[in-house]
């Protein structure tokens, strides 16, 4: 058996009839105990979706998708930050560099105007 050490457990391998091994398998979070799949707390990404007025119901999986989103925008929107940085010869974000991000892709142009 195989294995590798990523987030989502174990991975294993499997023999089909004709001896031939499978493709790995993930299985579940057992083997690592405490881990979190999400590092944003969400309680707080469910008071955030219920203080919509248009919300009534969210269920935890899609509270659980919304904390996911969440964390894979702020990592996407900090690395073009940070790229801007770097254009200027820092280590540090600064608020200009955010600006910059926003202006600079175009999948940020929502932003324009936000953080003023």
């Amino acid at each position: 058996m195989a294995a590798a050490a990523t987030g989502s457990g174990p991975l294993r391998e499997e023999e089909g009839s004709s001896g031939e091994t499978a493709a790995p398998q993930p299985q579940g979070p057992t083997s690592v105990s405490g881990a979190r799949l999400s590092r944003l707390p969400l309680a707080r990404v469910k008071a955030l979706v219920k203080a919509d007025p248009d919300v009534t119901l969210a269920g935890q999986e899609a509270i659980f998708i919304l904390a996911r989103a969440a964390e894979l925008f702020v990592e996407t929107i900090a690395k073009d930050a940070y790229c801007c940085a770097q254009q200027g010869k820092r280590k540090t974000l600064q608020r200009r560099d955010l600006d910059n991000a926003i202006e600079a892709v175009d999948e940020f142009a929502f932003l324009e105007g936000t953080l003023d």
